[in-house]
């Protein structure tokens, strides 16, 4: 009996391969990670004393390091048992709770369909490659080559060329025999009864194939190389073999490369992808050109328990990152979650690995943030909390977000860690409180100005991405990060002097070697030696800042904030700058404003001096939600997208 791969595919995502084969061996504790599903045993097909037998659950294999054998669940059943196929399909069936399909000559026609309709996508997307290497082909590899798509990347995702001609396609299937239903059925024309005669879906693009789980070619996504289309990606249409929802581009291919890195990182696009696989990351994977889907995120819990979803650093990476953390919340549980990583200063994986290398990316996922820290940020960023109903409105919404997850126990860990945030929240304002009414009370004040004007003063409690912001953070050890890129951003960028000198020349930083940093700049440009950077520098080092600027330079490095270092462009160095030089001077004000509102509140505690400082309050958490986001994730709003 022929059984659909569906059918197969499902019953071995359903049972573990160990617990299959833990019925037959002991697994050896020293060598084994069942929380990785990673396990370990002497081998049952040849006698040994040292395990060497090695089976991971995320893979569905099992492979031996002493005698080579390697298999899946029915395999390791029909060699070791010598049962026949149908029969070790019906064991891991029943193990699955899945009753056997009964025999369906209807489905085995199709089945066999389908089969044919594989080889005609295998036959299409070798057609495709072709055309790359050909002379049609030339204005694609030109890009390839502008995007460091090495030709070995080049032929190990299959990338080809869709020739500008509308049956260029359609005839070379025809010519090798495929018929017009078979073509049609694998959505490699557009047809039908408006449309007289078919012509091929894809013209005059980059073609990306797309694989399922088995590593077999089932659409495409096509980069258009005209800039006049409207539609710069496309994919094939939804056909048996393809349904966009349900499939993850490179799946197989990171499935079998994700052991390396340990776990599988979620980017935007096809380039993503193929660019961090150069780079190193062949555990990536990228839905296709739509937010994340339910199905595609059960995929990526088949490949790791904790999967990072790395988005663009940009206000629609972030928005992505929201809905992402939607639609994960309801079904996370022990052992399955996910984490976000978002890219600094707008870059997307191409830049950020062509500009900082493999370390650069890998750092950054090395950052990625829990579910939990996302949502809270989300719900709490640019808020204003000065009353016991604007508080109330907070705690409804982390309890109707929490309310969402089904599993019993996380839930209740995550009741409890939105509580406590709440509280650490909200904490200082109690403390606050106990420092305000007896003074006001010697004044006169009444209890509901002494509560108000209390609860004022505890608004400025803050999250910890506001604690580690460089607003409130303490200067006097590592260089504040805003001081240190505006400074690094004008050494190596001197073009900017002209054009903002006056603001330089007033410029206050609280860091005592920036101070430093400030005045031996300004001396250089008093005495002519500010034309280039290559001056700035030689002069710094003979007054003795040398080191200084190497140490402003590493901590901007560190924290990737690329554009003010040398080999970012003018413009993108000039953006990064006027942030930082508009953060920092609203930074100032709002500190002095700060302090004066508080004074008087403290000594007069008029409804007029509480609404001042309530004020300023909320000036100050605006400035602080733009630097938690742009420190905390390296968002930035001024950049243009790269296609």
């Amino acid at each position: 009996m022929r059984f659909p791969n569906q059918f197969l595919d499902e019953i071995r995502d359903r049972v573990p391969i160990s617990t299959v084969i833990g019925t037959r061996v002991s697994w050896d504790k020293r060598k084994t990670n069942a929380s990785r599903g990673d396990y370990w045993a002497c081998c049952p097909f040849h006698g040994e004393k040292t395990p060497s037998f090695h089976c991971e659950d995320k893979k569905g294999r099992y492979h031996c390091f002493g005698c080579g054998v390697s298999g899946d669940h029915f395999r390791f059943l029909t060699e070791l048992d010598g049962v026949s196929f149908p029969e070790a399909v019906e064991r891991i069936a029943e193990l699955a709770g899945v009753p056997m399909p009964a025999r369906d000559p209807e489905m085995e026609k199709r089945e066999r369909q389908r089969a044919s309709l594989h080889d005609v996508m295998e036959m299409a997307t070798r057609f495709f490659q072709e055309q790359l290497q050909a002379s049609s082909g030339a204005k694609a590899r030109a890009y390839l080559r502008e995007r460091g798509v090495a030709s070995g990347t080049q032929q190990a995702f299959r990338l080809g060329y869709a020739p500008e001609s509308r049956n260029a396609l359609k005839e070379h299937l025809a010519a090798n025999g495929v018929a017009k239903e078979q073509i049609e059925a694998c959505g490699l024309v557009r047809h039908g009864d408006d449309i007289p005669v078919s012509y091929d879906w894809f013209r005059d693009r980059i073609m990306f194939p797309i694989e399922d789980a088995r590593g077999r070619v089932i659409a495409f996504g096509g980069r258009a190389m005209s800039p006049e289309v409207a539609a710069k990606y496309m994919n094939s249409p939804d056909t048996e073999l393809f349904h966009k929802g349900d499939v993850l581009y490179n799946f197989a291919k990171a499935r079998k490369g994700q052991g390396r890195e340990g776990t599988v990182i979620a980017v935007e696009g096809y380039m993503d992808v193929i660019a961090l696989a150069q780079a190193g990351f062949p555990n990536a994977v990228a839905p296709l050109g739509t937010a994340l889907t339910e199905n595609q995120l059960e995929l990526l819990w088949r490949m790791a328990p904790e999967p990072v979803l790395c988005f663009d650093g940009d206000p629609a990476g972030l928005k992505a990152a929201w809905r992402a953390a939607d639609l994960a919340l309801p079904s996370i549980q022990g052992g399955r979650t996910v984490r976000f990583a978002l890219l600094p200063q707008g870059q997307d994986p191409d830049d950020l690995v062509r500009d900082g290398g493999p370390e650069a990316f890998r750092s950054v996922i090395a950052d990625a943030r829990p579910l939990s820290e996302l949502l809270w940020l989300r719900e709490t960023s640019g808020g204003v909390f000065d009353t016991p109903e604007r508080r109330s409105v907070l705690e409804k919404s982390l309890r109707d977000l929490t309310s969402r997850i089904r599993d019993e126990n996380v839930r209740r860990h995550y009741g409890q860690e939105m509580r406590e945030r709440i509280e650490a929240f909200f904490g200082s304002a109690r403390q606050q409180r106990k420092n305000y009414p007896d003074r006001m009370g010697d004044r006169g004040g009444s209890t509901h100005s002494r509560g108000r004007a209390g609860q004022a003063s505890g608004r400025l409690a803050v999250s910890d991405s506001l604690a580690r912001s460089s607003l409130v953070r303490s200067s006097a050890g590592t260089m504040p990060m805003r001081e240190t890129v505006i400074m690094v951003a004008l050494i190596n960028h001197p073009l900017l002097i002209d054009e903002y000198f006056e603001a330089i020349e007033r410029l206050e930083l609280k860091h005592q070697d920036l101070r430093r940093l400030h005045a031996g700049l300004l001396d250089a440009i008093a005495e002519g030696q500010a034309a280039d950077r290559e001056t700035i520098l030689a002069r710094l080092s003979q007054v003795g800042l040398e080191t200084v600027m190497e140490t402003a330079v590493t901590l901007v490095r560190r924290a990737r904030q690329w554009p003010a270092l040398e080999d970012a462009a003018l413009d993108d160095a000039r953006d990064a700058f006027c942030q930082a030089l508009h953060l920092h001077q609203s930074a100032g004000v709002l500190h002095k404003e700060l302090k004066a509102a508080e004074a008087a509140l403290a000594t007069d505690p008029t409804e007029e001096n509480y609404r001042q400082l309530l004020e300023v309050q909320t000036q100050f958490r605006d400035v602080q939600a733009t630097e938690a986001l742009i420190e905390g994730f390296g968002v930035s709003s001024g950049r243009v997208a790269r296609s």
